[in-house]
């Protein structure tokens, strides 16, 4: 009896040890806090201190802060520290994941990320569409402050600006100029944030003005001024309008000065990467040039030609407001007109018949005056512009034939809209373009100066009322060339 007890005893306890060795070995009998740092949304692992990690990060990108400057380095802007409670001892060291976040995701410093937020623009193909969203980083927003100041000021007179700032503008008492507004029309917003240095992080405005300017930072395509060479030429020459040229090279005051050989230029296409905006009345005294008048007789030889009168120019003071978009004339209107000494046109008498056919020296102006060049024949913004834009004298005011001859087309296009081509059958072909109607048709004679063809409007590409009016030698676009038209009316 005494055996079998003894037995039982040690059988029991063979067990309990047997159960013991079999039970898994228990890796921590504590909690403990850690972190799990995640990059990209996936896990790097677990580490012991936030912290520790954070200065490690800091301590090792001496490089980045001699290179900006700064006094410290942060995080990537994807990395992301979470606290855990874990038993789990498998700990890695912050050197650990240092050498994997470098690998994958860029630093970060304390910086300011620029949004310049796009605006509702047409494109050359008629078609209404917003612009790109466009952000910029600086180590200070007065960086940008600084920059946008004298970006605008590219476009802005400077002394007008100053005025209009501090408020000091005089009104206008006979003639002059009154600034209404000046604003950038893009929503632009400044947000303090830790900017990866992946980017390009501007540290000082005369880069970041430049590239807001002109839309890139890479260098300019500089110019050698050669002998005969004047400012009108080298922009035609280099796909610059010489309002362009002028903004890249400030120097300049205005298009009439005088350049020198071996004088160095800047070229380059300006791609702003806001529109400032400059609201004006101003009140101007303006020459207005005579007209001349053709008056057949019969009862003389054909071929016979005398000036019955000769014709002087006259003098008006126009009131007018205008809106220039980075400088450009975008909008304008003739608010109001005074003679101040009326023109007297010329009359030429002629023996002979008249004629349909268009004189190739005699050109009538196909708008009302006063008018407003909105958009000049020649180069603008890297594309070349076929004509002039005139502007100014309102939605539905008069579109005169500019010469003698026949309608060609009368018609409807997506980037023309009602537009008008006149043969003038001596080689030369006239278009006129955006009208809000059109009163004539193919087949049609015209008479210059005289016949009403539509009136003023903004069909089709357009962004307010306005005359697109090109000459050409040979049928507009098909085959033929587009001419200055102040090869016929002078400058």
């Amino acid at each position: 009896m005494k055996g079998r007890l003894i037995c039982s005893i040690f059988i029991s306890c063979i067990l309990s040890l047997g159960l013991i060795i079999g039970l898994p070995e228990s890796k921590s009998s504590v909690p403990k806090d850690v972190y799990r740092v995640y990059l990209k949304g996936e896990s790097l692992g677990l580490i012991e201190s936030k912290a520790k990690l954070e200065r490690y990060i800091d301590q090792g990108q001496q490089i980045l802060k001699e290179q900006y400057k700064v006094d410290k380095v942060y995080a990537p802007t994807d990395l992301n520290i979470v606290k855990e409670i874990t038993f789990d001892e498998k700990i890695s060291s912050v050197e650990q994941i240092y050498d994997k976040i470098k690998d994958i995701s860029p630093f970060t410093i304390n910086g300011y990320k620029i949004t310049i937020n796009g605006i509702e623009e047409t494109s050359e193909s008629g078609e209404t569409a917003m612009t790109p969203t466009e952000y910029v980083y600086v180590l200070d927003e007065n960086i940008f402050t600084e920059a946008a100041d004298k970006t605008i000021r590219s476009f802005i007179d400077n002394n007008e600006y100053d005025a209009f700032l501090n408020s000091t503008q005089k009104e206008i008492v006979d003639v002059g100029k009154y600034v209404e507004d000046i604003y950038i029309e893009n929503n632009i917003t400044i947000k303090k944030e830790n900017i990866p240095v992946d980017k390009k992080i501007f540290t000082n405005v005369d880069d970041l003005s430049r590239y807001l300017l002109f839309g890139t930072l890479d260098i300019k395509e500089n110019y050698t001024v050669q002998e005969g060479d004047t400012i009108e030429d080298v922009a035609f020459n280099n796909k610059m309008s010489q309002e362009e040229f002028l903004i890249a090279n400030p120097q300049f005051t205005s298009a009439s000065s005088l350049l020198y050989p071996g004088q160095q230029v800047t070229l380059g296409i300006l791609q702003p990467k806001f529109k400032t905006v400059e609201e004006y009345r101003t009140v101007e005294l303006e020459e207005v040039k005579y007209k001349t008048e053709i008056v057949y007789d019969d009862n003389l030889l054909i071929g016979y030609s005398e000036v019955r009168q000769k014709g002087e120019n006259g003098t008006q003071k126009v009131t007018k407001s205008v809106v220039t978009n980075n400088g450009e004339l975008a909008y304008a209107h003739v608010d109001k007109n005074e003679i101040v000494k009326p023109v007297i046109n010329e009359v030429i008498v002629r023996g002979g018949k008249s004629t349909s056919y268009g004189d190739v020296n005699l050109w009538a102006w196909p708008t009302r005056t006063p008018y407003v060049i909105t958009s000049n024949y020649g180069w603008r913004w890297g594309s070349f512009h076929d004509g002039i834009d005139i502007s100014g004298t309102g939605y539905g005011s008069p579109i005169y034939a500019a010469n003698n001859g026949v309608v060609e087309v009368s018609s409807y296009t997506s980037v023309n809209g009602e537009y008008i081509v006149i043969n003038h059958n001596n080689g030369y072909y006239t278009i006129y373009a955006h009208l809000a109607n059109r009163y004539v048709s193919a087949g049609q004679h015209v008479e210059m100066g005289k016949t009403v063809i539509g009136t003023m409007g903004d069909t089709g590409w357009a962004t307010g009322p306005h005359l697109h009016f090109g000459i050409w030698k040979g049928f507009p676009y098909y085959g033929g060339t587009h001419v200055s038209p102040w090869v016929f009316y002078g400058s």
